[in-house]
């Protein structure tokens, strides 16, 4: 076949840009995609936001590490000695990475729901019953929506400002009986950066505790948990450029030493009779079975790479790709640019943008965008159902998310492609098939060890009721 290519004029006086060039190096960016067209494009990944590509620095501390992987905890050979000291360091990493306190416990988990459910399992419990609520923001993802739908909680709705929202949380929290503020570090749907910082004195001031879903923070701005006067927070090395899937909870020690074993299982006891157990305290109260050590450790050195990461340099590249996103996607007729609060100053958004165009069900143009552009990003309702429903999208719409390894041609593509569907219209025939839009004879190859039926993976289950 032949190679197609992409050349845009607006990328000639760009070239100073801070975001000309991808600020750091990550596994995977010269992927080619083809086209169902014929021919192949570089793949345009516009999708960071569900999970990032690994740093190339990561990917190669992990052939590194790899020949020493072995058991942790459990065993005297070099190989199991080598391993626990890498699992257990990374928890030290991680915590000064975020700030944490000298006492903090760092826990690892699966991912940042893991983390959530952990901590809910954790709240403090008196005589038999949760001693306060949890109360939350309708703009939740929902990791942190669904657990606490199990205890005692309550909900505030989002103003149409950041400002009355605030005022609205003093009110809930006025009313007194609350134990937890949970809340998210930015949305996952729009970008929009909540101040985390008011957010913990606003908690602490009627005597609650708060934790943060950095999620979605966290691979864009640095959080300083000390500094910032939180709680507990929670994050995924999949979105941080880290593979293995690792989440961790990082926060005060009391609650989680407290609270139910997340995992019940080996190594997670003192003691285990056959009628009864003696839970250990610490990270191991909650890390039964064998853990993740590749993905604590991925996570960890991902972490240290971000951390030496110039902080103005950083943000300008991210602001440059954004800004250049959403002014040419404003200016292509039909096109929407959302957000949750009118308020929303352009610096407090991370480099996430969602929109939607008139005339299109969202999971086409994301099929279209694909075969015919090379440019992968994301469709649907983004685990944020009541979210979606309040913004007037009931049926979802698209999010474009960048990061390190983005470049201003990734956006230049977007903007282009958009603007070909609503100048030329489709160039194939689509179908839906399992719940998602496809390419109708589809006859694109794929590698030999994956499958070449690409529609058949079915319907995300958040873009569906």
């Amino acid at each position: 076949m032949s190679t197609a290519t992409f050349t845009s004029p607006e990328l000639h006086h760009d070239s100073l840009s801070p975001a000309a060039r991808p600020l750091a190096a990550v596994t995977g960016a010269e992927l080619q995609a083809p086209l169902i067209q014929g021919g192949h494009v570089r793949y345009a990944n516009l999708d960071y936001g569900a999970s990032a590509p690994a740093l190339t620095v990561v990917s190669a501390y992990l052939n590194e590490v790899l020949p020493f992987y072995a058991s942790v905890h459990r065993g005297a050979g070099y190989a199991s000695q080598i391993s626990t000291s890498v699992y257990e360091n990374a928890r030290n990493i991680v915590r000064e990475f975020v700030g944490g306190r000298f006492d903090d416990s760092v826990i690892f988990t699966r991912n940042t729901t893991d983390s959530l459910n952990l901590l809910a399992g954790c709240l403090p419990v008196v005589d038999g019953k949760h001693s306060g609520e949890v109360v939350y923001l309708d703009i939740e993802h929902h990791a942190n929506l669904l657990p606490w739908q199990h205890v005692p909680h309550r909900s505030i709705v989002a103003a149409p400002t950041l400002a009355e929202t605030l005022a609205n949380v003093r009110e809930a929290l006025a009313q007194g009986g609350v134990s937890l503020l949970a809340v998210t570090g930015a949305s996952n749907v729009t970008g929009e950066i909540l101040p985390v910082k008011e957010l913990a004195a606003l908690a602490h001031e009627y005597g609650a505790r708060i934790v943060v879903d950095a999620a979605q923070l966290a691979p864009h701005r640095r959080v300083d948990i000390a500094a910032a006067d939180i709680d507990y927070l929670v994050f995924s090395g999949h979105k941080l450029y880290a593979p293995f899937g690792a989440g961790v909870i990082v926060g005060r020690a009391d609650w989680l030493d407290a609270g139910t074993p997340h995992l019940a299982g080996g190594g997670a006891v003192r003691e285990a009779r056959l009628d009864s157990v003696t839970w250990a305290t610490g990270p191991a109260r909650h890390e039964g079975g064998s853990p993740n050590v590749l993905g604590a450790a991925t996570l960890a050195r991902a972490t240290q790479v971000i951390a030496e990461l110039d902080q103005d340099e950083w943000h300008a590249h991210e602001s440059a790709i954004r800004t250049h996103l959403v002014e040419g996607l404003k200016e292509i007729e039909g096109v929407t640019v959302h957000q949750i609060f009118s308020d929303t100053d352009p610096a407090d958004t991370i480099g996430v943008v969602n929109f939607s165009l008139e005339g299109y069900d969202a999971g086409l143009v994301a099929a279209y965008l694909s075969a015919e552009h090379g440019i992968g990003l994301r469709d649907g309702r983004f685990c944020a159902h009541p979210l979606l429903k309040r913004l007037g999208l009931p049926s979802g719409s698209l999010r474009a998310s960048f990061g390190l390894g983005s470049r201003l041609e990734d956006a230049t593509r977007l903007i282009a492609g958009i603007k070909a569907l609503k100048t030329e219209g489709l160039g194939w025939d689509y179908v839906v098939d399992s719940g998602r839009w496809v390419p109708a004879n589809d006859h694109r190859s794929y590698p030999h060890w994956a499958p070449n039926t690409p529609g058949t993976a079915g319907a995300a289950p958040c873009s569906t009721d």
